[in-house]
């Protein structure tokens, strides 16, 4: 008889038996949670800013060490300096035409004077001396010593050489340098913390994506099991019909729930290739990768283990959440000693070499020379419109309402692991129940298919229970998956 093998059929699929694996990649969760992690791009940018918190922090301790700079310099005037002034400059340089027209005028002079002509007659030799002095030339050599007096005066500054090299140590700075360095620690520690955040998001999106592919692919298992069913039943009800066995009736009611198997088939196969295109844009892997995972070919989904469950404080001291808005306030607490230490004064020891050329170290000369200094300075602030202490304000109200944050934020955490606890028991009943309640179904499909062998229950009676039996293997996958989900959620929630 026809529904002898149907029935027999149906035992053999009542199971939900594991797909065949082809050649496809399979990925336990760690797997993908390593894949997602490795080629996150919020991720890898939250570990820049880590890297660049590292490299702040450096930037901060380098305050501590002296700062050495070297300096040089060159520069063309296109005058030199003079100690003499204008006139007694023209005066140097025209001292010999000066004195050699004076001579001329005064010997003109005395040898217009009749007397002192009678006397230059009488004496030849005389004569001839004042024919000698009249014609000497003594303007050019004094002009040439004079011109070298005057340069004796000037200062060659056409090239102009300078060097330093400066030390300045930080002595005292208000504590506003140890302030800094501890602030750039605890902006490397949030750079940290808030990685953590980011891992955490990661890791529960690529969570949910892997369950929410058991799911699918669980259902889309079920609902192949369930068009076989029905298949096998339309294949036996029109034999039925031909021997008068069955109405048309009822074959045509077994044809439209094959159909609506068939369609639920396709959506369910359809949904199971897009979650696993997410699931591989999460992993960042090619949307077009032959994925499967380790646990979509299971039975059953399998059950998180239960942990213990810790104290609230724990908790706390878990969370990257409480950790960040803890390193928040610290971080204000530093600002405003940051800022204070502009109200403080400054000391710094300073010592220079410097170079030049010329130089005026043993009078003047164009020559390298130089020499040292070492100092203290002192920096004082006196007024500045009250901008430091608002500062400071600012910053103690900023610390303020982080505190106001942080007691927010445990009130919500607490409340949150709280309400994650009890969904996650509602979801451990739930699975209980739709545990019971496949058996139910199961038990149900049998009696049925063994009346539908034997003549005495209808069809629509049979369909009612595969359907029942499909209701209750969807319930039992979606509770497994829930309770899943739930236990990721609390363990993000306290920490673990």
């Amino acid at each position: 008889m026809k529904r002898k093998s149907f029935a027999a059929a149906f035992l053999l699929l009542l199971p939900l038996a594991p797909s065949a694996a082809g050649a496809a990649e399979v990925m336990t969760l760690q797997q993908c949670r390593d894949s997602a992690v490795r080629n996150n791009i919020s991720l890898k940018m939250a570990q820049q800013k880590v890297t660049l918190a590292g490299y702040d922090r450096k930037i901060a301790m380098a305050n501590y060490f002296p700062g050495i700079s070297v300096t040089g310099a060159y520069m063309y005037n296109s005058r030199n300096l003079s100690l003499l002034s204008q006139e007694k400059s023209d005066m140097l340089t025209g001292l010999g035409t000066g004195i050699q027209g004076s001579l001329h005028s005064g010997l003109e002079n005395l040898m217009s004077d009749p007397v002192f002509s009678a006397i230059l007659q009488e004496n030849p030799g005389m004569m001839k001396l004042m024919e000698e002095l009249m014609s000497a030339d003594i303007a050019s050599p004094v002009n040439a010593i004079g011109s070298e007096i005057n340069r004796a005066f000037e200062m060659d500054i056409h090239n102009v050489f300078a060097g330093a090299v400066s030390l300045r140590q930080p002595v005292f700075a208000g504590g506003k340098i140890i302030n800094a360095n501890r602030l750039a620690k605890l902006a490397e520690d949030l750079a940290r913390s808030q990685y953590d955040i980011e891992y955490r998001a990661v890791v529960s999106e690529v969570d949910n994506a892997y369950w929410q592919i058991v799911s699918i692919s669980n259902k889309k298992r079920l609902a192949q099991d369930y068009a076989d069913l029905l298949g096998m039943m339309l294949h036996d009800t029109e034999a039925l019909v031909a021997e008068g066995m069955a109405t048309r009736a009822d074959l045509l009611s077994v044809k439209v729930r094959a159909n609506e198997a068939d369609l639920l088939l396709t959506k369910a196969g359809n949904g199971l290739v897009l979650a696993k295109m997410l699931l591989c844009r999460l992993c960042g892997l090619p949307l077009d990768t032959e994925l499967e995972l380790a646990d979509e070919c299971l039975d059953k989904v399998p059950l998180p283990r239960i942990e213990g469950r810790a104290g609230e404080e724990e908790i706390f001291a878990s969370r990257p959440e409480i950790r960040s808005l803890e390193l928040a306030a610290r971080i204000y607490d530093r600002k405003a000693a940051v800022a204070r230490a502009d109200m403080m004064p400054r000391v710094a020891l300073t010592a220079n070499y410097l170079l030049t050329n010329p130089n005026m170290y043993h009078g003047y000369s164009n020559s390298f020379a130089g020499m040292f200094n070492v100092g203290v300075a002192v920096e004082i602030p006196v007024f500045h419109g009250c901008e430091a202490m608002q500062k400071v304000r600012r910053a103690k109200a900023e610390s303020v309402m982080a505190d106001c944050m942080l007691e927010d934020a445990k009130k919500k955490i607490a409340m949150q692991v709280e309400q994650l606890r009890r969904q996650e028991d509602e979801a451990l009943e739930k699975l209980c129940m739709a545990e019971n309640s496949l058996g139910c179904a199961e038990e149900n499909l049998r009696a049925a298919t063994a009346g539908y062998a034997e003549g005495m229950v209808p069809a629509n009676t049979l369909m009612q229970a595969q359907t029942a039996w499909m209701q209750a293997h969807s319930e039992y996958i979606d509770a497994g998956v829930e309770l899943q989900l739930h236990a990721v959620a609390l363990a993000l929630a306290e920490g673990r």
